[in-house]
């Protein structure tokens, strides 16, 4: 498949909260970029070895521009320090995408619930659900009222919304959201890890639909050393035990797009036409790796001897 690339300049760069910058993307001779849904990302090439995925927060109508929301992480790897310090208004950034692991399903009712830079997805979802007739709501939560990007935005929607900062209310009150949910009610969520995990501690199974930004702990087996086959390449490799597949693969010499090696941005996703994959991304549903016809070859390994890849 086919991935949009393309240097795109910063048209606008304004806060849109302390510590985090709201970048507006255009085509430099205004060409119409891809279109794209509530929650999908977009990879941004800052330099080399340095890429990170940000959010698209902007509107889904407007095939003119891209928006993403960029927190200032002092200890963060240096992307966030890149976009705030260096990438200025005007200047250019490569940009590939967009993909979405974290789509908007039809339902009759939502309960959205947000930490921090985890807002930026949810903003799209939010005028698609009042688009659609839904019944929603949001819950959001950061350090404080300062903090938290578009507030203003939100005011818009009334009492729907409750912004909720830690230092004026304390830790979000999840029970009143997300107890009792009535049925076909979906939960959609984003922010901080241990955000994540008390929401999904209360919802039931097949309602909660999240994006992380970090890798979810996961108890794994022994690795173990295995066969992968390169349909398209018409090669076979062996897998050491130490040894990921994606590092495999591209040791081989057959180009593969990859990111964050930590099983959280989907980059890798590859189609898997036999074996079952040990699936230990942060990415797939529980349905798609039951399914077992992608892979996140950064992370993930084989339950078997032999894997069948569509590379």
């Amino acid at each position: 498949m086919t991935v949009y690339e393309s240097e795109l300049v910063v048209e606008k760069k304004e806060f849109a909260a302390d510590g985090v910058l709201a970048l507006t993307l255009r085509h430099p001779l205004g060409e119409e970029l891809p279109a794209w849904e509530p929650g999908a990302h977009v990879d941004v090439v800052l330099g080399p070895d340095l890429e990170r995925q940000y959010s698209l927060c902007g509107d889904p109508a407007d095939r003119t521009a891209w928006r993403i929301a960029v927190l200032r992480e002092p200890d963060g790897r240096g992307g966030s320090a890149y976009v705030h310090e260096q990438l200025g208004q005007g200047g250019k950034v490569r940009v590939r995408g967009p993909r979405n692991h974290f789509a908007l399903r039809p339902a009759p009712r939502y309960r959205f619930v947000a930490g921090g830079i985890g807002i930026t997805p949810i903003l799209p979802m939010l005028a698609a659900a009042e688009a659609a007739g839904a019944e929603w709501s949001l819950l959001y939560g950061g350090r404080s009222r300062g903090s938290m990007a578009f507030c203003e935005e939100l005011s818009g929607y009334g009492d729907r919304v409750t912004i909720a900062p830690q230092d004026e209310t304390g830790l979000l009150d999840l029970a009143s959201v997300l107890d009792d949910l009535p049925e076909g009610t979906l939960v959609y969520c984003c922010g901080p890890g241990p955000l994540l995990d008390a929401v999904e501690a209360r919802c039931p199974a097949g309602a909660l639909h999240v994006e992380r930004f970090e890798p979810k702990v996961q108890e794994t087996g022994a690795d173990t050393e295995f066969e992968v086959e390169l349909a398209r390449s018409g090669r076979t490799l062996t897998v050491p035990a130490d040894v990921s597949v994606l590092d495999a693969v591209r040791g081989a010499g057959v180009e593969v797009l990859f990111s964050c090696t930590e099983g959280t941005c989907g980059t890798c996703e590859t189609d898997v036409l036999e074996g079952d994959p040990d699936h230990r991304d942060s990415v797939l549903s529980d349905e798609e790796r039951e399914a077992g016809e992608t892979m996140l070859i950064c992370v993930s390994r084989c339950r078997g001897k032999r894997l069948v890849l569509d590379l």
